[in-house]
């Protein structure tokens, strides 16, 4: 079951496209969301790379060759090098949680940043906007 904080809603903007926002203020360490994820196999996440869910999947697994597709508003959440938020892969319970990193006020753009450590070995493969 995905669950999140109240307060957070889709936006579309001409510059990145969909991304997480949130109505509401956010404290440092507070939980955005716990969000399900579809685990796919290394052979399925090579499959992907050829269709659309390229851009929302993150790698999954210990040594990092699988892949899982968020539910919840998990795959939306936009790249920021200066990012608010952190992700935490749990594989015992196949989830990604949202967490602030940084205070978050209503209105803001909820990011986290694609080339942590965690994704070291997944380079990106855009141009960030910041």
């Amino acid at each position: 079951m995905s669950t999140h904080i109240p307060g957070l809603f889709i936006l579309k903007t001409d510059e990145k496209g969909r991304g997480v926002y949130t109505s509401i203020p956010i404290g440092v360490k507070d939980t955005i969301e716990s969000a399900p994820v579809v685990v796919l196999s290394e052979s399925e996440r090579k499959v992907i790379h050829d269709t659309r869910l390229h851009d929302y999947y993150f790698l999954w697994g210990q040594a990092q060759n699988g892949a899982a597709i968020a539910l919840g508003y998990g795959s939306l959440y936009n790249h920021s090098s200066t990012p608010n938020a952190d992700f935490i892969l749990d594989y015992d319970h196949d989830t990604i949680d949202f967490v602030a990193i940084k205070p978050i006020e209503a209105g803001d753009e909820i990011t986290i940043n694609y080339s942590s450590e965690k994704m070291e070995a997944f380079p990106l493969w855009f141009e960030p906007k910041n």
